[in-house]
Parts: structure tokens; sequence; C-alpha cells
């Protein structure tokens, strides 16, 4: 008899998810639903395939939501994080397990007493960052406790990025996930960290000048600027005794200064509404946020306002951009600087189908054993095949796929709302990682502590 997984949403990070229910449908006899808004999108492959079924689904019809989530053993949802309450609430009435790659809401942290009373398992955060970064550390975590150590820092960095032999552009850089959250990243609040046992906090206007540097082997060197609260984790890692906490988004070195151009001129705002954005020129967005001149051009403005000389590599990234281009149009009706940002920036940063991206992830551990101090520096590379089948749908899909099939099999069996930091789900999901090319290299290097070198604090 069949055990049946609903996957509701079927976007980008699906790709390697859908496959692997697929490829494990006979042998594991699952029998696959997707309900996606529009099912056309799904390759014909999927469809067609005689153990799966797509259907048309709205989550807001709750009649249709809820006969779907009956028919289902367990729901995978990769819809928004603030969509899956809805679903959530139904897998309780009508007993389903429930898998997210999503940060854990306070909505769904509210339900974690139901959800235990009905022995269920609601596994969060099982995808990439957070996800993979998780199962990862606490791996590493629990191998120096168990030892006897004592852990006196902990970094993480991770980014999704463009492979090497993609990268044509000067920012060294290309969308390989929702756009949007990249425009809109380090807003909502200052970047909170602590560094030996002080707490830091670095506004939104600072943040892309507040970087750490670090080198991937083969791959060279890439920054980091402070994720929105890098201690949201320090109880759920145990970690409350350690000096330096501070976790992050990687980008290849001179991303950030150039995206500090954008933030300073207030092209990053989402806050408001721009007047008459339909059909302006990209020449016009950008005047938008320069002084008024009789006589200056528009390229002399915002040399003069950002400081930028000619020279300058900064002004090349400019120009790459297109910004003062007078013909292209952005179509956007009443889009706030955000959106029209965002339009812009796709424009020249969307994979092409034969593009790929890279996901790069780096942990850093300073521990103390037997009176001595140590590091161990840990390093994922995971490079993808192509538009659709990316580094970034293969590392977050398949830590879900994996989980979700585990609850199936009753190896993971602890109820509740939760997250992959228990032995009981990151040993084997890892295992299962490595055999896809996803794992981490570690290596032991000396005890730097926090290195202020490495930390640029330009203005």
């Amino acid at each position: 008899m069949s055990r049946n997984i609903l996957v509701i949403g079927a976007g980008k990070s699906t790709s390697y998810l859908l496959d692997y229910f697929l490829e494990k449908s006979e042998k594991e006899k699952l029998y696959l639903t997707i309900g996606d808004l529009k099912p056309e999108t799904i390759p014909e492959a999927i469809r067609s395939h005689k153990n799966c079924t797509v259907i048309t689904l709205d989550i807001q019809n709750e009649e249709d939501r809820k006969y779907a989530i009956l028919q289902c053993d367990i729901v995978v949802s990769m819809l928004p994080a603030f969509l899956h309450s809805k679903i959530a609430v139904d897998c309780i009435a009508l007993n389903k397990h429930l898998v997210t790659a999503s940060y854990v809401s306070d909505t769904l942290i509210n339900l974690d007493d139901a959800v235990k009373k009905k022995g269920l398992v609601f596994m969060n955060e099982i995808g990439l960052d957070p996800g993979i970064d998780h199962m990862s550390a606490m791996q590493i975590i629990d191998r120096i406790r168990d030892q006897g150590g004592k852990i006196l820092l902990f970094e993480s960095f991770c980014g999704g990025l463009v492979a090497p032999e993609s990268d044509t552009n000067l920012w060294n850089y290309k969308f390989t996930w929702n756009p949007r959250n990249v425009v809109l990243a380090g807003q909502g609040g200052a970047a909170k960290f602590i560094q030996e046992g002080t707490y830091k906090y670095v506004p939104y206007h600072k943040l892309f000048r507040r970087t750490e540097f670090f080198d991937i082997e083969g791959y060279g060197r890439f920054e980091g600027y402070a994720n929105r609260d890098s201690l949201n984790y320090r109880e759920a890692y145990g970690l409350e005794d350690a000096l330096t906490l501070y976790r992050g988004t990687m980008r290849r070195t001179g991303f950030s200064k150039a995206w500090n151009m954008f933030v300073q001129l207030g092209m990053t705002d989402d806050s408001y509404i721009i007047e008459n954005s339909e059909n302006m020129s990209y020449r016009e967005f950008t005047n938008l946020f320069l002084p008024y001149s009789p006589t200056d051009s528009v390229e002399l403005k915002l040399r003069h306002y950002l400081k930028i000389d000619q020279d300058d590599s900064m002004w090349e990234k400019v120009l790459e951009l297109n910004l003062f281009d007078n013909e292209k149009i952005i179509p956007l009706k009443n889009a706030t600087p955000a959106q029209a940002l965002q339009y812009i920036l796709e424009d020249s940063w969307t994979l092409k189908d034969s593009d790929k991206d890279m996901i790069v992830m780096y942990h850093k551990f300073g521990y103390e054993l037997d009176g001595q101090k140590h590091q161990i520096d840990a390093n994922m590379v995971v490079i993808g095949e192509n538009r659709t089948h990316t580094a970034m749908a293969k590392t977050v899909g398949l830590p879900v796929a994996i989980a979700t099939l585990a609850i199936l099999n009753k190896k993971i069996t602890t109820p509740g709302v939760q997250i992959p930091i228990k032995k009981e789900v990151y040993e084997p999901i890892l295992k299962e990682l490595k055999t896809y090319g996803i794992d981490f290299k570690e290596y032991e290097v000396p005890y730097l502590g926090y290195n202020p070198d490495s930390v640029s604090n330009g203005d």
C-alpha cells in the first residue's frame, strides 16, 4: 500500500525534491501529489510519472486545501513561510506530519503543544540555510562536547553564488534564489551578534561596510556580512557561554562595498511607492535619488554623490547594470524603489539556461580541550548542473526529501515543532547527503579567536 506525500508549492527549489520522491517511489511505495497554483509549469516528465498526480491548489481555498491534506500521510510545504500556518492547523486537525524548509514562526511555535499531543512531527528549517547549517554545525559541536571540549567561538556563513565557470559579470553574482530577498537583505533592524564576549549591533546603513573575509581552498576569497540576529540559535545550539557567535551571508569580495551604493542612494527602500514608476527609464529611476542640477549629467551627479572616481572599479560595476540607459524601461506600476531595483538587477543577473550556480557554506569553531585552545574550519561547496537543477535546489530540496522519508519510515519519531539539531535527525540525513556530493571538508587550524584584522570597518 502506497504512502502518500503531498508537496504544496513547486517553485525553483523543488527540482531535486520531486526527483528524489519519484526515484524512490517504487522501492519505498510512495505516491506523490503536487499541489500548485500553476501546475502547467511543472515539467512533463514529472506530470506524466505513474506515481504522481499534479493538481491545481490554491491554499486560500479551505475546502480544496483540507481535502488535499486529508488524502496524504505527510505534507511538505515549499510555500513562503507566512503561508505555512493554515496548512499547519489543518495538519494537526487531520493528524498529518508536516515538513518545511522555512524558519519557525511564532505561530508554529505556539502550536507545539497541540502537535505533541497528536504525536506528530513538524520538522522545519530543514533546507540549506536554515537546515544544513544547523545539522553540520551540531554534528561538530556535539563531537567536541562528547570529547569534553568547551565551545568558545562559532561563526557560520552561507551564500548562494554563481559558479566560477558561469561568473561573467563584474559583481561576481547572479540570482540563485528569490531576488526580492536579496534586495531586502539586512533590513528590519540592526544586525546583532556577540564577539569576544561583547554584544555588537550594526545598523542597516553600515551593514555592508562591516565585512569579514575568508578563503575557501580551491575557490578563492570570500566576504561575509552579519545576518540580522546571530543570537537566535544560542540556546538551541547550547552556546550560551560562547564568547563569539556570528552568523552571516557570503559574497565574493567587493560585492558588499558595491551593494552599499544602492543602500546609500535609497534604492533598496521598500517602504514607499514611486509615483509614475510605470514606463520610467533606468536613467530616470537613477536620477530620482540624486540632487537636482541644471548642468550636471546623471552620471556626474552619481559619481559626486557617492564619491566614485571615473577609474574606480565601482564605476565599472554601475555602468554594467545599465543604470543610465534611457531606452530600457521599468514596466512596474506603483513600484517601490526596491521593486524597481530588483527589476533592473534581474535584467543583468538572471541565470542563463546553461549557467551553473554555487552554494558555499563556511563554519569556524573555536574550543578549549584539556586546557588547550583549538580551531576547526569546515566548508562545503556545491556546484549546480544548470538553471533548473541548481545547487540551491539541491541543497534545499534534498534535506527536505530525506527528512520526509525518514519520518514516514519512523526513523524520526520525536514529536513536536522542531528544527534538525538532534542526532537522530542530523546523523542519517548528513550521511545520505554525502552520497549526493553535499559534504563538509574539515581543517584543524591554529586557534585565532576573533580576528579584527579580517574585518573592514570602512565607510
